[in-house]
């Protein structure tokens, strides 16, 4: 009776035991480290996509700045400066700048030589309208360079506006706005040191002229005045019948 029991005992425990055997689940490591594998590179990708949308944004956003343009023009102030300069020579008094103007000018004025017919008083004349063609050549010389004076402090602030600027350019489109505006100021000041060379040279060569005409002038004056007959000879003279 007892081993019945025991056998019994024994059959029952070997039941339970394989059920629960059975129902526990089997890990499979390899498995797992593939989906492990499989997820971290999706998640990779997602990142690098992520990235990507980022760059082009912000090459987008540099596109902008690109294309912003200057909020700044310095082109009616050299403007303003350069008429200064070109309305002291159209007001230039004496001989003129147009060429065939002062061709002929000069060649009434400056002569290389007086002829005999030539009146005293023409000849003062010319010599009056030279001295006072001169004077103002001088005078437009003086002008233009306290113009140019008065220009450079305007050039020093058009200067450091540009400069502020072009160093705070946002993109490639304001630096080179920036940088074409200093050109225009480089351009403007080599025009107005060209027509301060000119009216400077006009100056000199006016005077010259007038010193070459004045000797003309002079020559034919020592030419009346000794005349041109036989120049007296001095002869021997008696006194009291000697």
């Amino acid at each position: 009776m007892k081993k019945t029991w025991l056998a019994a005992a024994a059959a029952v425990f070997l039941t339970c035991s394989s059920a629960s055997f059975a129902q526990w689940a089997v890990f499979d490591a390899a498995n797992f480290s593939q989906n492990l594998l499989t997820a971290a590179r999706e998640l990779q990708q997602i990142d690098n996509q992520i990235q990507q949308l980022q760059n082009q944004a912000q090459m987008l956003v540099n596109q902008g700045r690109n294309l912003t343009g200057l909020d700044y023009s310095a082109l009616s102030r050299l403007q303003a400066t350069l008429a200064s300069t070109n309305q002291l020579i159209a007001q230039a008094q004496g001989l003129s700048f147009n060429v065939a103007q002062s061709q002929a000018a000069f060649n009434r004025l400056y002569p290389s030589s007086y002829g005999a017919g030539t009146s005293r008083a023409q000849m003062v004349q010319d010599a009056q309208t030279r001295w006072q063609t001169s004077v103002q050549a001088l005078q437009t010389a003086t002008q233009m360079q306290s113009q140019a004076a008065q220009n450079l402090l305007s050039d020093q602030s058009v200067l450091s506006g540009l400069v502020t600027r072009s160093q705070g350019a946002v993109g490639a489109l304001q630096a080179s706005q920036a940088t074409n505006q200093l050109l225009a100021l480089i351009a403007r000041q080599a025009i107005q040191a060209q027509q301060l060379a000119v009216s400077q040279d006009r100056a000199m060569a006016l005077d010259q002229a007038r010193a070459a005409a004045d000797e003309a002038q002079a020559a034919q004056v020592r030419a009346r005045f000794i005349g041109r007959g036989l120049q007296y000879t001095p002869q021997p003279v008696g006194f009291y019948g000697n």
